[in-house]
C-alpha cells in the first residue's frame, strides 16, 4: 500500500476521521445514561431499554465487515459521506420516533453508519500519513471512541436530563452534520488503500491461534467493562437520586479518569510490555468490579468508585490493540476493525446479559457478575504469553 493521495491531504485530515469517531462514539454510550429517561418516557424497564444499546452494538459488529468488504472498491470519501449520512438519518428518525420499537429500529439504521464509518476511517487515515506515522494515525482515529466517552456521553446525557431525551439525539445528529462537513471538505477525494479483498482475506488474520486468544480476551474483558456501564443509571440510582445531571458528572469523571488510565497504559506498555499492563489492569479491575455494590448507595462512594473502576477499565485498550498490532503489523488495519467489532460484541453481550442479571439478582450485583467476566479475561490473556 502507498500513502499518495490525488492531492495533498489537510493536515486536519487525520483529526476530522477522529471527530467522526467520537460523533457515532457519543451516539452509542450516552444511550446508557439516557436508559432511565427511555425507560420512563417509553413505558419499558430498564432492562428492556438496554435493549437499544444491544441492538446497536450488534449491528456495528455483525455489519462491520460485510459492509467494509463490500464497499471496498469505492473512494474512501464516498464511503465516509455515505456512513455518516447513514448514521444521521438513523439519529434523526431516532428524535422523532414515537414509540421504542421505533427507537430500536432508528438506532439500527444508525449503527450500520457507525459500523461502516469507523473501519474505514483508520484505514483511510493510516493511508494519509508516512508509514512510519500509521500507528498514530490509527491510534488518532479510535482515541475519538476514549474522546465520546470523556465528553460527548455526559454532555448529552446531561443535555437529556435538563431537556429530555429527544433533545439529546437532536444533539447527536448535529455532531454527524459537523462530521459529515468535516469529511467532505478535509479529505481527499482519493486516498490509495489496500487491494480490493473478500470478506475471507479480512478474517484470514482469525486463522492465527494468538490473535484468536487476543481477541477472545477484549471480548470477555470488555463485557466485564461495559456491564456496570450499560447500566450506569441503574446501578448508582441510589447514589444520585434519580437525577441526571449527577449521572452526567460520574460519567464525565469515567470518561476523563478512562482517558488518563487509557494514556498512562501506553506508556507502561512500552516500558514493561502490554500483556503485563493487561494483567494488572484486569486485577485492578476484579478489585472495582467486587466492591462496586458497597459504593452504590451514597454520591461520594459513587465517585470514588468510578474514579477506581474507570482507571482500570479504559487501561486495557491501547495495550490490546498494541499486542494484536504487534503480532501481524501488516495486518494492522484489518486487525483494529476486528478489534473494534469484538468491542461491540462485547458492548451488545452486556446489554443482554445486564437485562437478564437486573431482572434476576438486581442491578446491585452486577458488578460481581462483571468481576468473575473480568477473572475470566485474565486467565485467558496468560495464553497469549
Amino acid at each position: 500500500m502507498t500513502s499518495a493521495v490525488d492531492t495533498a491531504p489537510s493536515r486536519w485530515a487525520v483529526p476530522v476521521l477522529g471527530f467522526g469517531t467520537f460523533a457515532v462514539g457519543t451516539c452509542e454510550f450516552l444511550l446508557a445514561g439516557l436508559l432511565p429517561q427511555l425507560s420512563n418516557a417509553l413505558g419499558v424497564s430498564i432492562g428492556t431499554a438496554g435493549q437499544v444499546v444491544t441492538a446497536f452494538a450488534l449491528t456495528c459488529a455483525l455489519l462491520a465487515p460485510v459492509l467494509a468488504t463490500a464497499t471496498a472498491s469505492w473512494p474512501r470519501r464516498r464511503v465516509l459521506l455515505l456512513a455518516t449520512g447513514v448514521h444521521l438519518l438513523g439519529n434523526v428518525a431516532t428524535a422523532l420516533a414515537p414509540s421504542f420499537p421505533l427507537v430500536v429500529a432508528s438506532q439500527v439504521v444508525a449503527a450500520a453508519g457507525a459500523g461502516l464509518f469507523v473501519p474505514t476511517a483508520a484505514v483511510t487515515a493510516s493511508a494519509l500519513v508516512p508509514k512510519d506515522r500509521r500507528g498514530r494515525a490509527i491510534a488518532a482515529v479510535t482515541t475519538g471512541f476514549t474522546a465520546a466517552t470523556a465528553m460527548g456521553a455526559p454532555l448529552g446525557t446531561a443535555l437529556g436530563a435538563v431537556f429530555g431525551w429527544r433533545v439529546t439525539m437532536w444533539f447527536v445528529a448535529g455532531l454527524a452534520v459537523l462530521g459529515l462537513l468535516g469529511v467532505a471538505r478535509l479529505v481527499p477525494a482519493r486516498v490509495a488503500t489496500p487491494a480490493v479483498e473478500g470478506l475471507r482475506q479480512r478474517l484470514a488474520p482469525l486463522a492465527d491461534r494468538r490473535v484468536l486468544v487476543v481477541l477472545a480476551t477484549t471480548l470477555i474483558a470488555f463485557t466485564a467493562v461495559y456491564l456496570p456501564y450499560t447500566y450506569i443509571g441503574a446501578v448508582f440510582g441510589p447514589a444520585t437520586g434519580g437525577s441526571g445531571v449527577r449521572l452526567a458528572v460520574l460519567m464525565f469523571l469515567l470518561g476523563v479518569i478512562g482517558t488518563v488510565g487509557n494514556y498512562l497504559a501506553g506508556m507502561l506498555a512500552d516500558r514493561f510490555g502490554s500483556g503485563r499492563v493487561v494483567a494488572f489492569a484486569l486485577v485492578w479491575l476484579v478489585v472495582g468490579l467486587l466492591v462496586l455494590p458497597l459504593t452504590t448507595g451514597e454520591f461520594g462512594w459513587a465517585v470514588a468508585e468510578i474514579a477506581f473502576y474507570g482507571i482500570a477499565a479504559f487501561a486495557i485498550t491501547t495495550p490490546q490493540q498494541h499486542r494484536l498490532i504487534t503480532l501481524a503489523p501488516e495486518s494492522a488495519p484489518v486487525l483494529v476493525s476486528l478489534n473494534a467489532a469484538i468491542l461491540y460484541l462485547a458492548i451488545a453481550l452486556s446489554g443482554v446479559l445486564g437485562a437478564a442479571g437486573i431482572a434476576w439478582w438486581g442491578p446491585q450485583l452486577l458488578g460481581p457478575i462483571a468481576a468473575a467476566f473480568a477473572a475470566t479475561a485474565l486467565l485467558l490473556s496468560t495464553r497469549t504469553r
